[in-house]
């Protein structure tokens, strides 16, 4: 059965209940003061507990989709996380995809199957959203996708029609499945879009993590993973030959929060002729090692280089500003960073351009993203160009 699949989640439910029936029949027979009286309360009341704490973590996870297999939960992946310091010919930490089959490659519903309030009807008039697997010609990395198609999309007088796209990213350990049941990601676009308040955009939806369960931060780890070759590069081309998206920097943007807005500031700093907007909300602003990322700078003579390079601020003080623009998401109470974006927010200079989405309270959370995810996307919908080439004539 796999890990969130609803007969092991029964199955695990049905064990606690029998587990709490067993422990309140046989306490009566365990209630001397000999030792075996003393393990057998001991046993029942852990056995007790267990049942029912895998019962709420398997609940929790079903819905929050933080690990997807058991693959993901125990970290089974080749070469992940041991291996972390393998590339090249050794391969990368994670799944390795082949990209003689195609850089988009259809894929299972990958929880898509689960999310409420998806488009529905013709795709000419609602929209579509697909479930697809990504493959990185460079890195042959495999993450997986869920693609929002706007109805132009398949309107006859837009058939040869490039469109915007944005890339959106998760939090970590969040998936892909987050984005669209808990942010209303392709829910919220679709509205917008049929209401007219945003321009007719190709959504794409991923997480941030390409070698699970070690956090990339969206960066190239000496040694070790692609991430930032996989978002920056592979992930564009990979688009760019299935679907009818715009060829010039002006038409990409990048959206994430928490972690994956951290992701979308670094990306569109660093790659400012792949991305051109990035929305970020409840973002840190700088890359920094902890447990769950491992050495994420190497050990080589650079490693102190790369730390500064990923540091926000540091890029902001001592290297040209990209033309780029920025917004970010925060609150005055509730949330942590808002020191540290007020601090970006300064010290950003032209060509580049920020903007910000300020709340009186929240917290870092879904409610709170929620709220400022409809201004978020009309920001990122005025800051893309819609594409002018058509099909055939790029």
């Amino acid at each position: 059965m796999g890990l969130t699949s609803r007969p092991l989640l029964y199955a695990m439910g049905a064990l606690a209940v029998a587990c709490m029936g067993l422990t309140l029949w046989l306490w009566p027979r365990c209630a001397g003061r000999g030792p075996r009286a003393l393990l057998g309360r001991l046993g029942a009341i852990a056995g007790t507990q267990l049942a029912v704490v895998a019962t709420l973590g398997l609940a929790v996870n079903a819905n929050f989709q933080f690990y997807a297999s058991w693959h993901e939960l125990l970290g089974l992946y080749d070469g992940a996380p041991a291996a972390v310091g393998k590339w090249g010919k050794e391969g990368a930490a994670g799944p390795v995809g082949d990209p003689s089959k195609g850089l988009v490659q259809p894929s299972g519903p990958d929880g898509l199957d689960k999310v409420h309030g998806l488009p529905k009807g013709r795709p000419d008039r609602a929209g579509r959203v697909e479930s697809v697997r990504i493959v990185g010609k460079r890195t042959r990395v495999v993450d997986g996708a869920y693609v929002y198609l706007p109805p132009q999309y398949f309107q006859r007088q837009y058939a040869k029609q490039r469109f915007p796209v944005v890339v959106a990213l998760s939090g970590y350990p969040g998936g892909t499945f987050l984005l669209g049941q808990h942010l209303r990601l392709p829910q919220t676009a679709a509205g917008l879009v049929r209401s007219g308040k945003m321009q007719p955009t190709i959504i794409v939806m991923m997480r941030p993590t390409i070698a699970p369960p070690r956090d990339t931060q969206c960066m190239d780890v000496p040694g070790g993973p692609q991430a930032e070759t996989f978002f920056a590069r592979d992930v564009p081309d990979a688009l760019r030959s299935h679907y009818r998206v715009g060829d010039d920097p002006g038409s990409w943007g990048v959206l994430g929060y928490s972690s994956g807005g951290s992701c979308a500031l670094q990306l569109v700093m660093r790659h400012d002729r792949t991305y051109t907007a990035a929305a970020a909300l409840s973002p840190d602003y700088k890359v920094s090692n902890d447990p769950t990322t491992g050495n994420l700078f190497g050990d080589g003579k650079d490693r102190i280089r790369r730390r500064q390079e990923h540091d926000l601020m540091w890029r902001l003080a001592h290297l040209p500003a990209p033309e780029v623009n920025v917004l970010v998401g925060t609150s005055r109470t509730g949330e942590k960073n808002y020191p540290a974006a007020k601090a970006f927010l300064g010290a950003v200079r032209p060509p580049m351009t920020a903007d910000s989405i300020i709340l009186g309270h929240g917290s870092h959370n879904f409610a709170t993203w929620r709220r400022e995810l409809p201004a978020a996307l009309q920001w990122m919908s005025r800051s893309l160009t819609f594409p002018e080439d058509v099909v055939g004539n790029s």
